[in-house]
């Protein structure tokens, strides 16, 4: 006599494979996060240097005198700054200038805590950087 078997999978065996991946699914997602977060870090910081030294360079063209508008920086010719950079976001940062003749300060926010950057970076007159957990 032949038996017949069923070929396919059981429901328990599917619902095994689906917890299996599940799991991996746990434990690799939050590991594939942290280099993107390091890379706009990372990005934020160079891009707080090169503003610092657009207006930098500037105040050594203009006696000492430090740009008041962003458009000084990206109006000049040739351009300080190749593009504008106040308000806009870039690599999940968000950037914010308070420029006077005496100084600057330039702010990189990131755009969600914890996802896009952990970390706010500011950088004041004379390229001084600093850092501080967002919150």
């Amino acid at each position: 006599m032949i038996l017949k078997t069923r070929k396919g999978f059981t429901l328990v065996e599917i619902m095994i494979v689906v917890a299996i991946i599940a799991l991996l699914a746990a434990i690799a997602i939050p590991n594939l996060l942290r280099p993107r977060m390091t890379a706009n870090e990372s990005s934020a910081q160079a891009t707080l240097k090169t503003i610092s030294t657009a207006c930098e360079t500037f105040a050594a063209a203009n006696n000492g005198n430090y740009p008041t508008a962003e458009t000084d920086l990206t109006g000049a010719t040739p351009p300080y700054l190749n593009r504008a950079y106040d308000t806009q976001n870039v690599s999940g940062y968000t950037f914010a200038e308070t420029l006077a003749a005496t100084g600057y300060t330039v702010t990189a926010t990131p755009v969600q805590c914890g996802v896009s950057g952990s970390q706010t970076y500011t950088i004041t007159t004379g390229g001084n950087l600093g850092g501080a957990a967002c919150s």
